[in-house]
């Protein structure tokens, strides 16, 4: 296991490489003078001197680049334009947020997504089935900005179930799941359905219950195990998608994590803290997917093989 551990870190370090790479250049090669765009047409010169001085725009790019590559090494991503706070310290303090709405938004897809995905495949043909993906089409089919919006008519406004926005307490957090997890619970109960439905077919099912075993011990016991297999993979994929899809559920609710940050960043103009929130989300990708495939090899011993 430690070698396998070992050989998918050694794998994601070219990955990694090339996510800092990609950001550094999408951010410095776009269109328009990043200065200008910060402090405008008429800003005074010596101004824009200094500003381009602070971002070391005034560097050769390459060496603007090995720059960046040991700033990031080091966790020094520079300092926000506006707040003058650490970039990385800004980032560390709303990470936690987005971090725990995916993670609620991950348990939420989760504890719906299996039942109903299980319940379809042993119902296969019938009402419960049709039933089971007729609702995971519907919630994959809702984008969030305007599930998001619609669940707070309904549970915020008029039912004053939940509040409306912001985290001042646990009940803050699950309209935002819920919005951010319906997708994906629509995605995992179809994947579920598929995954039972074939397992259900394997000869050591069939064996089980030629020997007798009950119906619910053939099912939960030695059908649904297996048949989680692909699903987990999946799931650990989507949490990645989670934390990069939260920045509209995150505005929409005004939710203090790193979505929200980018967005504010991106509207104040704010070159580094725009880019350090936009290296943070793709290296957290990246490494949930690292984790996703060593989850998977301690499920299937199988995987540590190749």
């Amino acid at each position: 296991m430690r070698a396998f551990v070992i050989r998918r870190i050694m794998t994601s370090i070219p990955s990694v490489l090339g996510v800092v790479t990609l950001v550094f250049f999408m951010i410095h090669l776009a269109p328009g003078d990043p200065v200008e765009i910060m402090l405008g047409e008429n800003a005074a010169p010596a101004d824009r001197a200094a500003l381009t001085k602070q971002l070391k725009l005034d560097r050769p790019i390459f060496e603007q680049y090995l720059s960046f590559l040991r700033g990031v090494a080091t966790l020094d991503l520079g300092e926000s334009i506006h707040t003058k706070k650490s970039v990385a310290g800004s980032i560390a303090e709303r990470y936690g947020a987005t971090l725990k709405l995916a993670l609620a938004s991950m348990l939420f897809a989760v504890t719906l997504a299996i039942p109903l995905g299980a319940l379809a495949a042993v119902k296969k043909d019938t009402r419960y089935d049709r039933g089971a993906m007729m609702a995971s089409l519907v919630g994959v089919s809702m984008p969030s900005f305007w599930l998001g919006p619609m669940l707070i008519l309904a549970f915020a406004v008029e039912l004053k179930w939940l509040p409306v926005a912001g985290a001042d307490d646990w009940s803050s957090i699950i309209l935002p799941a819920v919005t951010l997890g319906s997708a994906m619970s629509a995605i995992l109960a179809r994947l579920t359905r598929s995954t039972m439905i074939e397992t259900l077919g394997e000869e050591y099912i069939i064996t089980a219950r030629a020997k007798g075993l009950s119906g619910f011990a053939v099912i939960f016991k030695h059908a649904l195990g297996n048949a989680l297999l692909p699903v987990v993979t999946i799931a650990g994929l989507q949490l990645g998608a989670l934390l990069g899809g939260a920045i509209i559920t995150e505005t929409i609710f005004a939710w203090p994590g790193l979505g929200r940050l980018t967005i504010q960043a991106i509207n104040a103009r704010d070159y580094p803290l725009t880019q350090g929130c936009v290296l943070t989300i793709a290296l957290s990708y990246v490494a949930v997917n690292l984790l996703t495939d060593i989850l998977y090899a301690l499920i299937d011993p199988r995987v540590r093989l190749k």
